[in-house]
């Protein structure tokens, strides 16, 4: 009467805290990317003067937390690279991650930031800096970098047990 099942499903702490930690990035971004910074600028918001405090304000709080997802996927791939035997570039894939996240983080938001800000009170914005465009560029690059090397990582982390 008392049969104790030994089946379980076993897999790694830290593989499943890299599994995790990649789907809550990967949806986040894909939700902030495609949801909530369209519908704020096919509003009109980006032709009002607190834009540029706004978007820099989202994208503060977003950043921190990317840098910290993107600290525990790369320990949580080291960690598993003492027990794992990983195809090439799982670990190139990680730090790549981290990359990206201090770019946007200290980089190019502090800079879209700025061009953003309206120092004159009585000069309004109509047009949008060629050089604002550039970075946005940039960071659509830098967003299709992240979204491939995050969704590698996850593919190769589903597979491996």
């Amino acid at each position: 009467m008392n049969t104790i099942s030994n089946v379980e499903f076993k897999r790694p702490i830290w593989q499943t805290a890299v599994i995790f930690t990649l789907g809550f990035w990967l949806s986040a971004s894909l939700i902030l990317d495609w949801v909530i910074m369209p519908s704020l600028y096919f509003s009109g918001m980006m032709t009002q003067a607190g834009f540029a405090t706004a978007g820099y304000a989202i994208f503060w709080n977003f950043n921190r937390i990317e840098l910290l997802s993107a600290g525990i996927i790369l320990t949580g791939i080291l960690a598993m690279s003492k027990t794992h035997s990983w195809r090439g570039g799982t670990l190139v894939l990680a730090v790549l991650l981290l990359a990206v996240s201090l770019v946007d983080t200290y980089f190019l938001t502090p800079q879209m930031s700025a061009i953003g800000v309206q120092l004159n009170l009585f000069e309004t914005a109509t047009t949008i800096p060629a050089v604002m465009n550039l970075l946005h560029g940039g960071y659509w690059v830098l967003e299709a970098v992240k979204l491939l090397a995050a969704g590698t990582l996850l593919s190769r982390c589903w597979q491996e047990v």
